[in-house]
C-alpha cells in the first residue's frame, strides 16, 4: 500500500532533518519555471558630454553607477539612480534631482528620434543646451528604448505606486510584490586626455600663373558634431552637410583646374577643420600656424575666406558676415553673384545677406568665419540657418532623415555657380548655368557622403587622428587636390585650451532584485513552512491515521447477500 512507502520515505526525511530539506532545495530550484537569465539586462548607454573649454568644465564628472533604480516621481531618490522618459525629465526636476542627492540619472530617449513632434522636439534641444551650460557631478545616461527597457520602467513604476496607497497595508503588499532593479555601470571612471590630437586636413589647387603671386580664395568646413551625449552626436547638417559641399567643390573645380581653358587665375585652398564645435578650435590653430610661418604664404594675399556650414536641411540660403562687404570688394562680388546664382535656380533659392558683429565678450564665436575676421581676413558663412543661436547646431536629433539630399544639391549649386562667377569673372555675364553635364554636381554621390558622415558619431573626442574617418576624408581630397596633408595639434599642457574625457559609451546591467520587505515575507513562509513540515514529520502516525479514515470514509461500501 502507498501509505507504508510514503511512511517509509518521511520517516527516513524526519530522521535526518534538516539535511534532507538541504538536498530538495536545489532540486526544487532546478525545477522552478523562472529562469535566473531573466533576472538581468544589458544594455548600452550613452553618457552626457564632459570636456574642459577655455578653463571652465561642462558636462558630467562621473561615470560610474551601482545603485537601485527608481522613477522620477519618487519620494526617496538620494543615492538612487533615476530612471524618466524624456517628457518627465525637465531642469526643475533636474535640479531637484542635484537637492536630493539622486545617484545618477537614466533618460530614456524614444527609439525614432524622427517621430517626435515639434514639442517634443523642442523640449530635448533646450533640455540638451541647459543641461550643457554648467558642470554637474550627477552621473547622466541616454538610452534608446527598447522592449527590456520599457518592462523594465513599467516595474519601477508600478514598485513605486507603494508611495500613493490609501493604507500602510497596501504600500507594504505593493512594496513586497513589485520587481526592483539594481543599475550598474562598472568600469574605470572617466578620465581626461591630455594628449589627445585635433585634426585639420587642408589641399589646393593651383591657379594659372605664378602662384605666389595669386589671389587665394579659402573653402573651409569642420567635419566634427556634438550634442548631449558625444556616443549619438551623428551631425548629418551640422556639419556632415557642410562636409558634403566642401568635397563636391573640390571635385568639381578640380576637374576645371586640369582643363587649360578653365584653369582661373586664383588658388583655391580646401580645409576640413577639427575641433569646430569647441569654439573652432582647429580653424584657430591653423591660421595662427599659416600666419606665424614664414614657409607658408597660403594666407598672405587671400581674397575671402568661404565657409560652410549646415546646407542640407533648408531650401533657403543666409550669407552671414561679420561686416557688410563694399560693392566693389571681393566681398561684394561674391554676395552679387550668390544672388544670382539663388535666382537662376528652378525653383528660385530665397537668399539673403546677415549682418552679426562680433561679440568678444562672449565665451564661443558664434561661427567659423569669425575666426578669420578675428585676424581682418574678409570671411563669409553660408548655411541655410539664419541665425547662429539655432538649436539644430549643437543636438543629438540633427540625424541623416534631416537633409534633404534634394536641398543639399541645390545649395551646393548655388555656391559653385557664385564661386565660379568670380574666379572666371563672369559676374556681368547675365543668367546662365555653368555645372552641367560632364561637370554637373551628382546628387547621389552626395547622398553616399553623407551617408558615411553619419554612419557613426562624429564628437570630436571620439575622432583621433589614426580613425578611418579622418583617413577617409584625406585619401578623398588627395584624389581631387595637390599637396593635401594633415596638421595635428594638441592642447597646452601648461593653460590647455581644450580637454576631453574618455567614456561616450557604457554598458548598463539591470540586475532584477527584491527590496528588503520582500525578504521579511519570503522569510516568514519559509519559516511557516518549514514549522508544517516539520510538524508533519514528527507527528506522521497522526497525519497517517486521519488519512486512512478519510480515504475509509470515501471507499465504497459492498453489500454481502
Amino acid at each position: 500500500m502507498w501509505f507504508s512507502e510514503a511512511g517509509e520515505i518521511v520517516e527516513m526525511f524526519r530522521s535526518s532533518f534538516p539535511l534532507s530539506f538541504l538536498f530538495f532545495v536545489p532540486i526544487i530550484i532546478l525545477i522552478s519555471p523562472v529562469s535566473p537569465v531573466y533576472a538581468a539586462q544589458e544594455f548600452n548607454v550613452y553618457r552626457m558630454q564632459q570636456f574642459d573649454l577655455q578653463g571652465s568644465s561642462y558636462g558630467c564628472k562621473n561615470s560610474l553607477v551601482n545603485m537601485e533604480a527608481r522613477p522620477i516621481d519618487a519620494k526617496m531618490l538620494t543615492r538612487r539612480c533615476v530612471v524618466a522618459r524624456l517628457r518627465d525629465v525637465t531642469m526643475p526636476k533636474f535640479r531637484d534631482l542635484l537637492t536630493q542627492n539622486a545617484g545618477a540619472l537614466l533618460v530614456i530617449l524614444p527609439e525614432n528620434l524622427s517621430d517626435l513632434s515639434s514639442e517634443e522636439r523642442e523640449h530635448l534641444q533646450s533640455l540638451e543646451r541647459d543641461l550643457m551650460a554648467e558642470e554637474t557631478t550627477l552621473p547622466v545616461y541616454f538610452a534608446p528604448e527598447t522592449p527590456e527597457l520599457q518592462e523594465i520602467y513599467e516595474d519601477l513604476v508600478h514598485g513605486a505606486s507603494g508611495d500613493t496607497a490609501a493604507t500602510a497595508w497596501e504600500a507594504l503588499l505593493s512594496s513586497a510584490t513589485a520587481n526592483g532593479f539594481q543599475m550598474v555601470v562598472s568600469g574605470a571612471q572617466s578620465k581626461a586626455l591630455p594628449e589627445f590630437q585635433i585634426t585639420n586636413i587642408q589641399g589646393r589647387l593651383s591657379g594659372h600663373g605664378i602662384e605666389e603671386q595669386l589671389p587665394t580664395i579659402v573653402i573651409t568646413a569642420h567635419y566634427d558634431a556634438t550634442g548631449v551625449a558625444p556616443g549619438l552626436a551623428f551631425g548629418a547638417d551640422s556639419n556632415g552637410s557642410g562636409v558634403v559641399a566642401l568635397l563636391e567643390l573640390a571635385r568639381l573645380f578640380s576637374k576645371l583646374y586640369t582643363n587649360s581653358r578653365t584653369h582661373a587665375k586664383y588658388n583655391l585652398v580646401f580645409l576640413l577643420s577639427g575641433g569646430g564645435k569647441f569654439n573652432y578650435q582647429g580653424t584657430k590653430r591653423w591660421i595662427e600656424e599659416n600666419m606665424e610661418s614664414t614657409d607658408s604664404n597660403l594666407l598672405s594675399d587671400v581674397a575671402y575666406v568661404l565657409c560652410l556650414d549646415s546646407l542640407g536641411a533648408g531650401s533657403s540660403l543666409h550669407l552671414h558676415v561679420s561686416k557688410p562687404p563694399r560693392e566693389d570688394s571681393d566681398g561684394g562680388i561674391l554676395l552679387k553673384n550668390l544672388e544670382t546664382a539663388a535666382k537662376s535656380q528652378n525653383p528660385p533659392v530665397e537668399f539673403s545677406l546677415q549682418h552679426k558683429k562680433i561679440n568678444l565678450a562672449d565665451e564661443m564665436l558664434a561661427w567659423e568665419h569669425e575666426r578669420f575676421s578675428i585676424k581682418r581676413l574678409l570671411a563669409f558663412t553660408v548655411s541655410h540657418l539664419s541665425s547662429p543661436k539655432s538649436l539644430d547646431r549643437t543636438t543629438i536629433l540633427d540625424t541623416r532623415d534631416r537633409v534633404k539630399p534634394e536641398w543639399l544639391s541645390t545649395n551646393i549649386r548655388v555656391v559653385a555657380e557664385a564661386l565660379a562667377r568670380h574666379i572666371y569673372n563672369l559676374t556681368s555675364q547675365g543668367d546662365f548655368t555653368l555645372f552641367t553635364d560632364a561637370v554637373a554636381t551628382q546628387e547621389e554621390a552626395e547622398t553616399a557622403w553623407l551617408e558615411f558622415l553619419t554612419a557613426q558619431p562624429r564628437a570630436t573626442q571620439l575622432l583621433p587622428p589614426e580613425s578611418l574617418f579622418l583617413s577617409m576624408l584625406e585619401t578623398t581630397l588627395s584624389r581631387y587636390l595637390k599637396d593635401v596633408r594633415r596638421h595635428t595639434f594638441k592642447a597646452d599642457k601648461r593653460d590647455p585650451e581644450f580637454v576631453f574625457y574618455t567614456g561616450a559609451v557604457y554598458p548598463m546591467n539591470a540586475f532584477n532584485v527584491k527590496p528588503a520587505v520582500f525578504d521579511l515575507f519570503l522569510a516568514a513562509g519559509i519559516a511557516a513552512y518549514l514549522a508544517v513540515l516539520y510538524l508533519a514529520a514528527t507527528n506522521f502516525h497522526l497525519v497517517y491515521s486521519g488519512l486512512r479514515k478519510v480515504m475509509a470514509s470515501s471507499s465504497p461500501k459492498v453489500k454481502s447477500n
